[in-house]
């Protein structure tokens, strides 16, 4: 809590000072409200939510003496409705925790605050009913308990002082101690008292506690990755929209619900990069499409070989009949032939030789593209502005969810800006930011509003990495304010494990991100186990990011069926539906990973074993999570492995596996005890 403010008191004698400070000090608040979760650096930032999922509020809440206290949880949406409801304390009970919980009924930004009180009755119900069964004296206690409940009476209204009244006609008329007892301990009183209840020494929560609450999908979604321009059967013809239509059938029944884009809008020519990043392009070259800008338009425009802008309202649609919502590339960046260079050159900083600086990120250099100046005397608020502007542009168009290149390049302020000014007029819309970078940076642009980021999780591929990684996302600060979208490749990024590891390798990564967290994401050729490098580094040979790429999708060795199976797994086990509640268990062999995930919903577990060794087969004893389910060491479970839908019955905490990538490296088994 806050400290108290005590009036000036002027020029007083020390006495008088102090004797005004005391007489403040009674009205200052006897009650401590504390830790309270969930918040993000004491209620500046909003902490995440789903809508029609239940939020548990905890808050340490203690007091002097040993009087008993009370608590409440009033919270309240972004269109003023209210609510209230009470919290209890949380066992064991000398740790002064208490807890609430509310289920938001809208997306949007909602706020909570936290009320406590001395509950003088429940101290009362509480000394009577120990006296009493210790058989001590207890006339005075009944006495004290008439006057409270006649104290009550009189300060309430027509119905409730009636039913109050009663119960003094009931004290009344009681001929034994024992019926006198009843009725003070009744829960009918209690209840009546409660609602009387004038809250003496009522203290708030000195902040009122943001929350962000979004769609289900900002949490549980499959993202697919693709290139529209490289939907064609002929090296030598661009892709179109239409053209992508072909391949929506066989997304949506791989599992994915995210059909995301690369940038769409027209591509600069100058300096356009040839294939493999060459900085010569000859006159078919598609170029780079984060070169971003032509005399076509710029980021409110399309590219012209994509097709109409109709087309691509078509396709949304069309999109959608499939399951399958659109995602685009919001990425700042400019071509040098970008119109806003000529129309807006303030925009832009300008070396003294009037020359405009590319892009660095060293040791790689992007000559084909320019950034503007958020602060440039010219940019403000008018540079701002266009952008939100184009934002809201596709929001129009029915896109409502956005991946955002390199946003820990761009100014902290603009994001929690631009994305609370569109959030305000559509809160389903969700921004994922794509920055790989450092860890206080991602964190933040969580808190600004990010709904999801990707994540440190392409690089962790050891039992000891893997394990620190996936804990510290189930830990605050980062449970409250990131969601991590575990993305097992990307265009920008071709992992050394999957250079060399084959289709094991593919599996492997597969079954760790889609068990991993409630977002994954793949781009297009990982279902084919593609991995041929530029040596040394981790990037794509003939990458697509610079020419056409036609692939035969059901080449020998794919692993769709089995990234189908993962995402149906994903989709009927709720436990999976988001990266929190995950808890590793023992197994004894340093290739073999073993986790569990599960509800408070059901009775059931999920338990998922990987062998992180995409060459050889591993094996080892492990442990069964019977703490799960309060269940002792002999106890049986049953089993059923989701890939194979083979059932059986494990007796006893300790068990065997061995997992061979020639065959398959994972296992996902659901478990429940055996009645």
């Amino acid at each position: 809590m806050s400290s108290p403010v005590y009036p000036t008191s002027g020029d007083l004698p020390a006495q008088s000072q102090h004797q005004s400070h005391g007489l403040a000090a009674t009205h200052a608040p006897r009650i401590a409200i504390e830790a309270i979760t969930p918040s993000l650096d004491q209620g500046r930032f909003a902490p995440k939510a789903i809508v029609d999922e239940a939020v548990v509020v905890k808050a340490t809440i203690f007091a002097d003496g040993h009087d008993m206290l009370a608590a409440a949880l009033c919270w309240h949406d972004d269109e003023g409705q209210q609510q209230r409801v009470p919290m209890r304390q949380v066992k064991p009970l000398g740790l002064d925790v208490w807890e609430g919980h509310f289920t938001p009924q809208r997306v949007g930004r909602h706020g909570f605050i936290i009320e406590a009180w001395w509950d003088v009755y429940a101290t009362y119900h509480h000394e009577l009913l120990k006296k009493h069964q210790a058989g001590v004296p207890i006339e005075l206690e009944l006495e004290e308990g008439r006057r409270l409940i006649e104290r009550a009476a009189e300060r309430s209204a027509e119905v409730l002082n009636a039913s109050l009244a009663a119960i003094l006609e009931q004290f009344r008329l009681a001929q034994q101690e024992a019926d006198l007892v009843a009725l003070l301990l009744s829960s009918e009183t209690v209840k009546l008292m409660q609602e009387a209840d004038n809250r003496p020494h009522l203290t708030r929560s000195d902040v009122l506690y943001p929350l962000d609450v979004e769609r289900l999908k900002a949490r549980f979604a499959s993202w697919y990755e693709l290139f529209p321009r490289s939907e064609t059967d002929d090296p030598n013809r661009h892709g179109t929209f239409k053209d992508v239509h072909r391949r929506l059938p066989l997304i949506r029944d791989m599992g994915f619900d995210v059909l995301y884009f690369p940038p769409i809008h027209p591509v600069g020519r100058a300096h356009r990069k040839g294939p493999n990043n060459t900085l010569i392009a000859g006159p078919s070259d598609p170029g780079s499409p984060y070169a971003i800008g032509s005399e076509e338009g710029g980021h409110e425009a399309i590219h012209p070989e994509l097709g109409t802008r109709e087309d691509f309202r078509d396709l949304v649609r069309v999109a959608e009949d499939h399951g399958l919502e659109i995602a685009l590339d919001f990425a700042i960046q400019c071509s040098p032939d970008h119109p806003w260079l000529k129309e807006h050159p303030g925009w832009f900083s300008w070396r003294p030789d009037g020359s405009i600086r590319y892009a660095e990120n060293p040791p790689k250099k992007y000559q084909d593209i320019v950034n503007v100046d958020f602060y440039a005397e010219e940019a403000i608020p008018s540079l701002w502005l266009e952008l939100r502007n184009v934002v809201q542009g596709w929001v129009d168009e029915g896109v409502k969810i956005f991946r955002v290149d390199n946003p820990h390049t761009k100014p902290l302020p603009f994001w929690e800006w631009l994305i609370a000014d569109i959030r305000q007029r559509d809160p389903d819309v969700i921004f994922l930011a794509e920055a790989f970078t450092r860890p206080a940076m991602m964190l933040r642009l969580g808190k600004l509003g990010f709904t999801q980021s990707y994540t440190y999780f392409t690089w962790r591929h050891t039992k000891a990495e893997l394990t620190e990684y996936f804990t510290q996302l189930n830990e605050s600060p980062l449970r409250d304010g990131y969601r991590p979208n575990f993305f097992v490749n990307t265009p920008d990024i071709n992992p050394y494990f999957l250079q060399s590891s084959g289709r094991a390798g593919f599996l492997i990564r597969a079954a760790l991100a889609t068990m991993g967290s409630g977002l994954w994401g793949m781009y297009s050729g990982f279902e084919l186990c593609e991995g041929a490098p530029v040596p040394g580094k981790e990037e794509y040979l003939d990458s697509e990011k610079y020419q056409l790429r036609l692939r035969d999708y059901s080449a020998p060795g794919n692993i769709i069926y089995e990234i189908a199976q993962l995402n149906r797994i994903r989709r009927e086990n709720p436990a999976l539906h988001s990266h929190l509640g995950l808890t590793f268990h023992a197994v004894h062999n340093d290739r073999l990973l073993l986790f569990a995930k599960r509800t408070s919903l059901n009775d059931e577990a999920i338990l998922i074993a990987v062998n992180l060794d995409p060459f050889e087969p591993q094996e080892g004893a492990f442990e069964l999570p019977m703490a799960l389910f309060e269940l002792p060491d002999e106890a049986a479970l049953h089993v059923e492995d989701l890939m194979s839908g083979r059932q059986w019955t494990w007796h006893g905490k300790w068990q065997a596996m061995r997992l061979d990538p020639a065959v398959m490296p994972f296992a996902i088994w659901r478990l429940r005890p055996v009645h």
